[in-house]
């Protein structure tokens, strides 16, 4: 995976994950009366205790693998369907070296697992398409694990994130009950910043799993969709490289010259 692309994603998420800090305000009441204190989002955070940490690291997180999976996972990038022109007439024409230096300048899924199978080609004799096909699916399956990392760990802070936010629930409650024995109900105020803390930390889980299940549900399907196309494509240019003859449907492909540059 492109490390620029990861470098981008974790300077945006050091920019967007952190919550913004801001400081207790008092205000007056109505009638003049006596000062109330405003709930703050920094002030809520603070009340959280202990668990609001570990969450906000997941918060930082989430927004760094939906910000990589956004730029990692676009079906231009990964399948480079402007190299089809050039691929195809290369396979027409048995280019098979000039078909695998195109695949090294140009470094993305697609390349990859086809340079792969290129690899198993020979120039000079019969090509074996059973080792090729071999090779691609060996290929296929290296990278699809590698791409499906960032997005798998979606789920696990969607799914870590709200059984985080219990643990902190627990925590309060049991700070709650401790304030009861020992003080009893004297002070209601006390036992308020122990079940408010519960409450935070809930709604704080929960905040975050909700946009990382949606986001690893849209970006595995949306794979899914590409690694189908990918092996639709390839099994077209091998079938044009095995009969010197344009598949049907790829009949416009067979003209374009190769571009130098790779897709950023």
């Amino acid at each position: 995976m492109n490390k620029k692309l990861i470098k981008l994603a974790f300077c945006f998420s050091l920019m967007m994950g952190p919550v913004a800090f801001a400081q207790d305000a008092d205000v007056p009441a109505e009638g003049g009366g006596s000062k109330v204190e405003e709930t703050t989002l920094w002030g809520m955070i603070k009340q959280g205790g202990w668990s609001m940490y570990p969450l906000g690291l997941f918060s930082v997180g989430m927004v760094f693998f939906i910000v990589q999976n956004s730029l990692a996972l676009r079906e231009k990038v990964l399948l480079r369907p402007d190299l089809m022109p050039n691929f195809v007439q290369m396979m027409k024409d048995k280019k098979v070296l000039e078909a695998h230096d195109l695949c090294k300048e140009n470094e993305t899924l697609f390349t990859y697992v086809f340079a792969a199978g290129l690899e198993r080609c020979s120039t000079t004799g019969d090509i074996n398409f059973g080792k090729v096909k071999e090779a691609i699916e060996e290929a296929s399956t290296e990278e699809v694990t590698q791409y499906m990392k960032a997005v798998d760990y979606l789920s696990i802070i969607g799914a870590t994130a709200p059984m985080l936010g219990l643990l902190g629930t627990v925590s309060g409650m049991i700070k709650a009950f401790q304030t009861i024995g020992s003080k009893g109900m004297g002070k209601p105020e006390e036992l308020a910043g122990n079940i408010g803390e519960a409450l935070v930390t809930t709604a704080t889980g929960l905040i975050i799993a909700i946009p990382c299940m949606l986001a690893y549900y849209y970006f595995r399907n949306n794979f899914i969709k590409s690694t189908a196309t990918l092996g639709r494509q390839i099994g077209a240019l091998l079938d044009t490289l095995e009969s010197g003859e344009l598949p049907l449907g790829f009949e416009s492909m067979g003209t374009g010259s190769a571009p130098k540059a790779s897709a950023k």
